[in-house]
C-alpha cells in the first residue's frame, strides 16, 4: 500500500525560520522523518536551490531535489510548512508557504499540477498561511482531483 502523498504529519504550521537554507532543510527533514526520502535528499534540495530558485511568487516556494536525486525518493510525498512572518529567499522574495516535494518516477508531475491548481487561487495561499488546522490544508488539496 502506498502512503498518502500529503499527511497531517507532513504539515507544519506557524514556524519561524530565519534563512532560505533553514527553510529548505526544514521542509526536507519533514519528508525524511515521515519516510518519503533518504536523509541525503535534503542536500539535493539545497543543491537544486543553487541552480535556480524554487520561489514561485505569491509567497510560495516549492523546494525539491535535483534530477539525480530520484533514487533517494522512497515514496511520492509533500511537506507543507507555513512561515507567517516570512523567510527571505533572496531578491526581496518573501516566502510564507513552503511545499517540499519528493516525486517517485514521473509522479511529481501530477503532484505539481495539483499544487498549481490549489495555489493558483491567491485566497488559498492566504488560507494556508492563516490556518491553525492541518485538516484545512488537507481539505484544500483534497478538493483537487
Amino acid at each position: 500500500m502506498t502512503k498518502e502523498v500529503l499527511s497531517k504529519e507532513c504539515i507544519q504550521l506557524n514556524k519561524t525560520l530565519t534563512s532560505k537554507e533553514e527553510a529548505i532543510r526544514y521542509s526536507g527533514t519533514v519528508l525524511v522523518n515521515n519516510g518519503y526520502v533518504d536523509a541525503s535528499y535534503v542536500d539535493k534540495m539545497l543543491e537544486r536551490e543553487e541552480l535556480t530558485s524554487t520561489f514561485m511568487g505569491n509567497h510560495v516556494a516549492i523546494p525539491h531535489g535535483t534530477e539525480d536525486a530520484k533514487n533517494l525518493v522512497k515514496e511520492t510525498g509533500l511537506s507543507v510548512v507555513t512561515v507567517p512572518n516570512g523567510v527571505d529567499f533572496g531578491d526581496g522574495n518573501i516566502v510564507k508557504v513552503l511545499i517540499g516535494i519528493a516525486g517517485k518516477g514521473d509522479e511529481h508531475l501530477e503532484v505539481l499540477s495539483k499544487i498549481a491548481i490549489v495555489l493558483s487561487d491567491e485566497e488559498n495561499i492566504q488560507k494556508i498561511v492563516d490556518t491553525r488546522s492541518e485538516e484545512e490544508i488537507l481539505g484544500l488539496f483534497d478538493e483537487v482531483n
